[in-house]
């Protein structure tokens, strides 16, 4: 499986944004978990979200309430919607791609691209 992402940018505290995370191979309802992890400059990499190919979800702490993560399987694509934003949300957004989820990048084997997403205040 490859995966390419789109979407980011810069958002005003509070607003939204989406992230997208196509994937091209098998399909992910069958086969992947897609992992949303984030890394801010200075910070380690950090898991935000998760969905198994079964569509079971995890959220970190710090984002759940306030991103959604969800899938399109005739696009086999996956989003992180993002709303509330906050400052501390600015970071490179990265999928990833694994048999289950986890909150251990290392245990990833498929990256997306990056995508930056700015918080201004």
């Amino acid at each position: 499986v490859t995966l390419e992402q789109s979407g980011g940018g810069l958002v005003h505290v509070g607003g939204s944004l989406r992230l997208a995370c196509a994937a091209s191979g098998p399909p992910l309802d069958y086969y992947y978990a897609i992992g949303w992890f984030r890394q801010a400059p200075g910070n380690e990499r950090e898991g935000v979200s998760c969905m198994t190919s079964d569509g079971t979800i995890y959220y970190a702490n710090s984002v759940a309430g306030r991103f959604t993560i969800s899938r399109d399987s005739a696009k086999n694509t996956v989003y992180l919607q993002l709303d509330s934003a906050r400052p501390e949300d600015t970071a490179v957004y990265y999928c990833a791609a694994h048999y289950g989820c986890s909150w251990y990048p290392s245990d990833f084997s498929t990256w997306g691209q990056g995508t930056q997403v700015t918080v201004s205040s």
